[in-house]
């Protein structure tokens, strides 16, 4: 059944993966008033889906590749839902789409069966660290594309020729602000995800555990994450220099995810 309801889910989500397409060609207005319908739908059938996932693995830390890819999407169509209810803009589902449904089709057709090598995975300090950590890639990917939209709409301000999904942006202190919130909200969840992962990592794998590149590459996406936050609060870079370190971070967490595949602890490998 969970593979079921995530496929309905997938549906809605197909949705808003045309409406992304429809907005890059000017005509998104065709779908934009059953967008938020649509996307609070595949929320909610991709809900039952995870739900009905955690209660048959019985340990909901018994994470595969695909559940990981489910629930990375849940999590970043929950992020942008926030984003919409608080600004009533759709725009950053221009990435937010796109990236949800091709997670959620992996998800829900990947034929091949993954698990963590990492023992112990029933810790609840585990499922915590990937929870937290997953909440905070989400945020990212919302600062991410809101970064790349105060680009394309600086761009389109100084061209004085506003036309298409260009002319309907929100104003750029709406999409610096969405930046910003997003940065705020996914810190305290990168940092505890951490924290979480940390404590496990001592108790089971003592000082050698940090050495591993994966965890190397998170502490630097960390980082980077705690520059941008403070490089807004004491040097006061906004606009363009804080979406350029909001790409920059992006491309670093892209890195730690594909690290999954090649960490000594972290390696997804076939069940």
């Amino acid at each position: 059944m969970p593979i079921l309801w995530l496929r309905v889910a997938l549906v809605f989500y197909a949705v808003g993966l045309v409406y992304a397409i429809l907005l890059l060609t000017r005509r998104g207005e065709i779908l934009a008033r059953i967008i938020p319908s649509a996307i609070g739908m595949g929320m909610i059938f991709h809900f039952v889906s995870l739900v009905e996932v955690f209660r048959l693995a019985g340990q909901p830390t018994m994470a595969s590749v695909h559940n990981s890819e489910s629930l990375l999407a849940f999590l970043i169509i929950l992020f942008y839902y926030v984003i919409f209810l608080r600004y009533r803009t759709t725009s950053p589902g221009i990435i937010a789409f796109p990236l949800v449904f091709l997670l959620t089709f992996a998800a829900a057709n990947g034929q091949q069966q993954f698990l963590f090598t990492t023992p112990g995975l029933r810790s609840g300090w585990l499922f915590a660290h990937i929870a937290l950590i997953f909440t905070g890639y989400a945020a990212l990917v919302l600062s991410f594309g809101a970064s790349l939209l105060y680009i394309v709409q600086e761009r389109n301000l100084k061209s004085k020729r506003p036309s298409g999904l260009l002319g309907r942006l929100p104003a750029l202190e709406v999409i610096d602000e969405i930046g910003y919130r997003s940065l705020l909200l996914g810190f305290p969840f990168m940092t505890l995800g951490l924290i979480a992962g940390s404590v496990v990592a001592q108790a089971k794998y003592g000082p050698a555990f940090f050495h591993d590149p994966k965890i190397l590459l998170s502490l630097f996406m960390w980082a980077v994450y705690m520059l941008m936050l403070y490089a807004r609060w004491s040097s006061g870079w906004r606009g363009r220099r804080a979406a350029v370190l909001a790409t920059v971070a992006f491309g670093v967490a892209i890195l730690v995810w594909a690290a999954n595949y090649f960490s000594v602890v972290h390696r997804f490998v076939s069940s």
